[in-house]
């Protein structure tokens, strides 16, 4: 080895004091093959922290903003969102098969060959950053440790805001190998100082080696390891562990009284109202992402966040919509935006509300190729008018930064799960609020996950996708191994502990395509489930699982919102569409029935939901199934 070719004797210091040799191995292994022309060994301590901000700034990568500790970052016009493309996992080629037809694999020979190509000296004339973060609270049997080498002082920098420092943890590893790491270049940049080669982005994932190899790219999304990158390798790990990583946000549900505290966890696909939900008022947020879950010595479910933090669309973030979180981007405080429109040093994005006015000009994420955005410039990839910013734009801040965080944000044994919601968009099939008959029955519901598609992201709206536990773009194991491990997790939970799961959908709608739900309703939903926990409301049964009765549902109305709730708007809120959910049996039956080793189970939990439709439609003799009536 060979470090002090890159590394100063004080850094060196802070590596050889972890006492790692794989960390010394893969740290000379990649400095050699990037060829920096130095390198940075960062840790724990506040300097080191406040080194990489400024770097970040230094290096252009980010731009000060008005507002005190606020910073603006715009990634390359082609640059904007996840590269599904090119996000690969690398399997041996005799292997391919198993893996089934939803996970991008490439031969793994053939993937190293290849990406190692591209990162030979991607970093010359550079300064590599070498990190160790804790994903999740920190001497925590829940966490895992994490190693980052980057070119990018905003990757760095975005880590120290959404993750929890881990040069300790290493530590506490004495020698052990078992850690993830990150291997990433944004590669040569433009005098925009975005990555230039984006034909060359790759996003390598390894699970021989528990690595992933990013180059080429600025995108959090594809560029900061330790988020959905580190996500695919937390499922592996799980699966093969008994536990569970899932894309889950963390949520304490209070009582209407304030007098209790619940906590949900939560799967929704994009665009679905995860984090609306997480951050409903009156709750309060551990995470509202990705949770780690473990089953614990008294048979219940505990889960921790792996962040600290939060890399949302900032997309109708406004006072009305998300009243915390606007308040927070609004208030001096340390914050990266990105891909939004910045002009005389403040930020604008769509959908921020009417009580903004937007300027006429400013730079944002066009900069790097069409120069200063002016109102009314034309056209992107699809001829439209460019708008002030991405619909993927983002914020990055620390959870501590929020007015609800909850108190066991670093709690290192977590929360007890009391209660799972998974969510869609559904306009047409699917009810508000429903609960499972079973812990398996609610496996059925997750991997069942369908959610149509908007506009603003595909180009088409109303296509269904399926979104098996909204996961599926993360899942690198075969998709019948992961419900596998759902039936099995369940089979270990104590009887008395067994969290209820619920489905829920916000996006019904009526004959004329108006939505049934205002955007604060779910609140109600979520109301009525928490009091389901606690066995303070009887349910009506259904073929597809217990339904909430009118007299409830109007009394939160009522106490919630002072709001009156009436019996038609329920009525049509909360029939069984008994066809449109035959026709959904059908679709996912065949999805499934084309994966490899699914579970006899998932189809048993299948085939006794559409035997209770058909016998329900036999019995009533419609195809549309009022609630008043299971009542009779």
């Amino acid at each position: 080895m060979n470090l002090k070719k890159w590394i100063n004797e004080k850094d060196l210091e802070k590596i050889k004091a972890l006492k790692n040799p794989k960390v010394e191995k893969v740290i000379d292994k990649y400095l050699t093959l990037c060829k920096p022309e130095k390198a940075t060994v960062i840790d724990d301590s506040p300097e080191d922290i406040a080194f990489v901000r400024q770097m970040s700034v230094d290096n252009k990568e980010e731009i000060e903003l008005a507002i005190e500790g606020h910073t603006v970052h715009f990634d390359g016009y082609y640059d904007q969102a996840r590269d599904k493309k090119n996000t690969r996992l690398l399997v041996p080629f005799k292997e391919k098969e198993k893996y089934g037809k939803h996970i991008n694999t490439i031969d793994r020979d053939e993937g190293l060959e290849e990406v190692m190509e591209i990162m030979d000296g991607v970093m010359k004339g550079k300064t590599a950053i070498i990190r160790f973060f804790s994903l999740g609270p920190t001497n925590s049997r829940f966490s895992l440790c994490a190693l980052q080498i980057t070119d990018s002082g905003y990757v760095a920098h975005s880590e120290d805001l959404l993750y929890r420092q881990g040069y300790e943890e290493f530590k506490r590893l004495e020698g052990s190998e078992d850690f993830f790491y990150f291997i990433h270049s944004a590669g040569e940049l433009t005098e925009k100082h975005v990555t230039k080669s984006v034909d060359k982005r790759r996003i390598y994932i390894d699970l021989v080696e528990n690595r992933v190899l990013t180059v080429n790219n600025q995108y959090a999304g594809n560029s900061l390891g330790l988020k959905k990158l580190a996500l695919r390798l937390a499922i592996n790990k799980a699966i093969h562990e008994n536990w569970l990583t899932e894309h889950m946000f963390i949520s304490a549900v209070w009582s209407l009284d304030r007098s209790r505290k619940t906590y949900f966890l939560g799967a929704f696909p994009s665009a679905c109202g995860k984090t609306s939900t997480a951050m409903i008022p009156g709750n309060t947020i551990v995470g509202d992402d990705i949770a780690f879950l473990r089953i614990c010595e008294e048979g219940e479910v505990r889960a921790v966040n792996i962040e600290r933090g939060i890399f949302g669309i900032i997309k109708d973030v406004s006072p009305k919509n998300d009243p915390v979180i606007y308040n927070s981007l609004k208030t001096p405080r340390e914050t990266i935006f990105s891909n939004v429109l910045v002009s005389e040093g403040h930020t604008y994005w769509l959908g921020m509300g009417k009580q903004t006015t937007i300027p006429d000009r400013g730079i944002n994420w066009t900069s790097s190729k069409l120069g200063e955005w002016l109102a009314g410039m034309c056209c992107d990839e699809e001829g439209k008018e460019l708008k002030i910013s991405h619909p993927n734009a983002r914020y990055t801040l620390r959870l501590e930064e929020l007015e609800n965080v909850d108190e066991a944000l670093h709690d290192p044994e977590g929360v007890e799960v009391s209660a799972i919601v998974y969510g869609g968009r559904d306009s047409d099939t699917s009810i508000p609020v429903y609960e499972s008959f079973s812990w398996d029955h609610g496996v059925y519901i997750g991997a069942s996950i369908e959610s149509e598609t908007t506009s603003a992201t595909l180009g088409r709206a109303g296509i269904r996708k399926h979104q098996p536990m909204a996961n599926l773009d993360f899942i690198v194991v075969p998709l019948g191994e992961y419900l596998e491990a759902h039936f099995e997790f369940g089979k270990r939970i104590a009887s008395d502990k067994c969290p209820k799961i619920f489905s829920t959908n916000y996006f019904l709608k009526d004959k004329k395509g108006k939505y049934y739900d205002e955007i604060l309703d779910k609140k109600i939903w979520l109301l009525w489930a928490e009091g389901r926990v606690h066995n303070e409301y009887d349910a009506i049964e259904t073929p597809i699982g217990y339904i909430p009765k009118y007299e409830d549902l109007a009394k939160l109305f009522k106490e919630f919102f002072d709001t009156e709730y009436d019996k038609p708007r329920y009525e049509a809120e909360f029939s069984i569409r008994i066809q449109k959910f035959l026709e959904k049996i059908d679709r996912i039956e065949k999805i499934f029935r084309s994966e490899a080793n699914v579970p006899v189970l998932f189809f048993e939990k299948l085939e006794e939901q559409r035997k209770k439709l058909l016998k329900a439609k036999q019995a009533y003799g419609t195809d549309i199934i009022s609630p008043f009536l299971f009542l009779s």
